[in-house]
């Protein structure tokens, strides 16, 4: 069993962040986002990982939504954004990935991702599935959603 691990905001998850090459062409990297709050400690990240000894091999950043902004479910709810999911290039196809979706699925609230290009295969296996676009709302985006039961698409 994998662990994973809320990451602390300071210089030495700054330092674990530069080893991570796999930045999407649309999106920040997480590098940027934790530059931006840098607080020694923070108790509050978004930053979840997975370390092989003392060596960060696999991220994720992982958002909260209020229900209030809940454009995606049915019934309408708090849900999770999971965002740059990622694995260092030597330690892929070993369970980091499925640990950290797996992880974000145990707090038993949808969960909405915008996927990497050619990662459909990994998240289909995490039983996410694409919403109907709707060109307001998911504004060039073609996010993926996972719902747990009870939970459905929102239909407008």
């Amino acid at each position: 069993m994998l662990k994973v691990e809320k990451l602390k905001v300071n210089y030495k998850t700054l330092e674990e962040f530069k080893k991570f090459r796999e930045y999407g062409i649309q999106e920040l990297s997480m590098l940027e986002d934790l530059e931006a709050n840098i607080i020694e400690d923070d108790s509050a990240s978004p930053f979840y990982g997975i370390y092989f000894g003392d060596k960060l091999v696999a991220r994720m950043s992982l958002y909260r939504v209020e229900k209030q902004f809940d454009r995606y479910f049915e019934p309408a709810q708090d849900y999770l954004e999971l965002w740059k999911l990622e694995v260092i290039s030597d330690y892929k196809n070993k369970g980091y990935g499925t640990a950290l979706v797996e992880y974000a699925k145990s707090y038993g609230l949808p969960i909405k991702t915008n996927p990497r290009v050619n990662s459909q295969e990994f998240w289909n296996k995490m039983e996410f599935s694409t919403v109907s676009y709707d060109m307001e709302r998911d504004l060039g985006e073609n996010p993926l959603v996972w719902y747990p039961d009870g939970v459905k698409e929102k239909t407008h």
